[in-house]
Formats: structure tokens, sequence, C-alpha cells
């Protein structure tokens, strides 16, 4: 077995405290982090508990979370606060100031990077590593799973004001998240519960769609792909497609940052060249294709198949992979994977709450 040290699954759990069971996972040298839901909130206190208990088992761990915005945001009370949906922010570039034109697009950048801060700087202050975040994917006004998540139907303005989101991430010390690559938001079908199919060609999509992540490669430090199909490009989803991940977004787009899969355990991971596959052939078909982290997540509550046991296989799975050189540890795909972490210490709550620069952000908020 190679020596090289590489932790590509993100995992969760299903309550408000670590188990032992937990435990158990987190150490696992396989299991590079874990992503936490709503199911994992009572209040900021015990947040903050949770998470240093987690970083107490492996000081690397990355604690992910899904936080956007708008209807996609975990926490929401004991203090944080309500932030904007992505639409909203397009919306503003609209609303020039009364004899200025172009002003509202200077103010919904300036309001994208405070989202940014605030977004980022409330999630670190309780010991979350990082969101996943922003969405580049554009509204075509027919996709339900993404509608509003969506900054707007225009590219440019999509770039514009994500790039500015990540100056606010980045202000607070969070690294980002561009998703779903190579967009999402033209199919209407939801990949949590169908394989979307996007029938459009490679040139179509690459400018469309695809264009935030080249005009962002240099600033994006992770990419989550899409679970969509598209055939005239490749018969696989894009987030176990190397055609899509190595021939086009490293190679093509020049990305150089960490690959996110999205969770395998939506329906749009299921099903590969048409077959059904387990949740480790899953992982190491997704990084094959160009993944450095998988996410497997819902596993682990009591109401779920096997309540939990699937988590156990995935890792029994991938550490028999890796046995067999089914899959090759890679050592650049760690060294993506702690770069998400953050490299600067985080302000308490106390603390942020009498912050300049917060207060100000909140300010500018729509």
């Amino acid at each position: 077995m190679t020596s090289v040290k590489h932790a590509p699954l993100i995992l969760d759990i299903a309550g408000t405290v670590l188990s032992d069971t937990d435990r158990r996972r987190l150490a696992h040298p396989l299991c590079g982090g874990m992503i936490l839901f709503g199911r994992n909130w009572v209040n900021r206190e015990q947040l903050s508990q949770l998470c240093a208990d987690i970083k107490s088992v492996r000081s690397d761990l990355l604690i992910c979370v899904d936080h956007e915005g708008g209807r996609v945001q975990r926490f929401r009370t004991d203090g944080f606060t309500h932030l904007p949906t992505m639409a909203e922010l397009g919306q503003l570039w609209f609303e020039d100031d009364a004899g200025l034109s172009g002003s509202g697009a200077l103010n919904a950048t300036n309001a994208a990077t405070a989202c940014g801060f605030v977004l980022a700087s409330e999630l670190r202050a309780c010991g979350v590593d990082f969101s996943f975040t922003p969405v580049l994917d554009l509204d075509f006004g027919k996709s339900g799973v993404i509608g509003d998540r969506a900054f707007a139907r225009d590219p440019r303005m999509v770039g514009v004001l994500a790039k500015s989101l990540m100056h606010g991430l980045l202000q607070a010390g969070m690294a980002n998240c561009g998703k779903h690559f190579p967009g999402h938001g033209y199919v209407k079908a939801d990949s949590h519960t169908d394989i979307p199919i996007d029938t459009r060609s490679l040139k179509t999509i690459l400018h469309d769609d695809a264009l935030p992540y080249a005009w962002l490669s240099t600033s994006l430090n992770s990419v989550m792909p899409a679970h969509v199909i598209y055939p005239k490009v490749d018969p696989r989803p894009a987030g176990f497609s190397a055609r899509w991940l190595k021939d086009i977004l490293r190679h093509q787009l020049g990305f150089q940052g960490a690959v996110f899969s999205d969770d395998l355990s939506m329906a749009g991971a299921r099903l590969i060249d048409g077959k059904e596959v387990s949740y480790s052939q899953a992982t190491v078909t997704a990084l094959q294709a160009g993944c450095d982290l998988v996410l497997l997540c819902n596993q682990s509550t009591p109401d779920s198949v096997g309540g939990g046991q699937a988590l156990d296989d995935l890792l029994a799975g991938l550490a028999q992979a890796q046995q067999v050189s089914a899959w090759l540890p890679s050592q650049v795909s760690e060294q993506r994977r702690l770069a998400l972490l953050p490299s600067s210490k985080a302000l308490d709550w106390e603390a942020l709450m009498q912050t300049p620069s917060y207060l100000n952000a909140l300010s500018l908020l729509p």
C-alpha cells in the first residue's frame, strides 16, 4: 500500500454532539472532513462546542456547511444574520441611484462582498471552516432547485458578483467553492431526486454557463461539479467525467484548486454508465475522474437505510480499493484539501459583534 496520505471523504453525523461512532469515523485516515446540517444545530454555544470536539479528534479535519443565504442557510437563529439570496444581489445591479448610471452594479458588488464577509465571519466565529458558496449557475428561469440561488442569467454579472462575494469570504479568512460545474441552471430536473440531462453542445455550454469558471479560474479555491449528464460531451455526469474535470476544467479552463463531488447520496450519483453502483464504487469513479474530495451525506441518521452503516461500508470499501490499487491516493489532492483550511485566527462572536468592518458589512446587506 502506498504511504501517500490523502483523506478524500467528507462525512456527516446524526446529532448535535459527537458519539463514539462519530469519533471513530472522523479519526479514520481516509476521512478529510465533516459537513454540517440543520439537524446538527441547536444554538451558537452548542455549534461552537461541536466544532471544537471535531477538531479535538483531528485538527486538520475540514468543517463544512452549505450556507449560501436565502433558502440554503443551515443556521438562522441565535444571532446569525439572515443572508439575502444571490438573486437579490443580482437585482441590485439594475437599481441605479438617481442620475448615476451604473451605480446599481457598483452597489451590488459592494453588497456581495459584505454578504461574503458576514457569512464567513459568523461561521468562523463558531468554528466552521468552510461554506460551499458561491453558486455560479445561471438563472434560466426553469430550475426549481437553483432558482434564486443564482445571481443572474448573464454570466458576466455572475462572474463579477461571485468574485465580489469571494472577496468578502477571503477578508474573513474563508476559502470559496464555485458550483455546480459546468452549470445546473438550464435543466429543470433536480439531481437530488432525478438524473438531469442537458442536451446542449459543449460549445454552447462553454460560451454561456461555464464562462464564470473560466473568468474566475485564478480566484476559485474549489469547485463542485453538477450531477448532470451532458450527453453531447460525455455519457457520465460531470462529477464522474474525466472529460469534464481533467480535460475541460483543469486543462482547458486552467483551474488548479480542489474539486468536490456533490453528495453521492443524490439520485444523480447513483447511476454510472447506466448501472446502479455502490457508494464505494461511486467514490472510486469520482476520484479517478478527477475529484479530490467526495461527499456522502444523510447516511448517518437512525432513519437512514442501515442507520449509518453506509459510512462504515464506504470507509472500508475505499480502504480496500486502495489496497488493490483501484484507487491511488494523491498528495496533490491532499494539499488542495489542506489549502481550504483557514490560515488566520477567527474572532470570537462577542468580539466580532463590535468590529467596525463587520458592522459596516451588515449595513450594506439588502
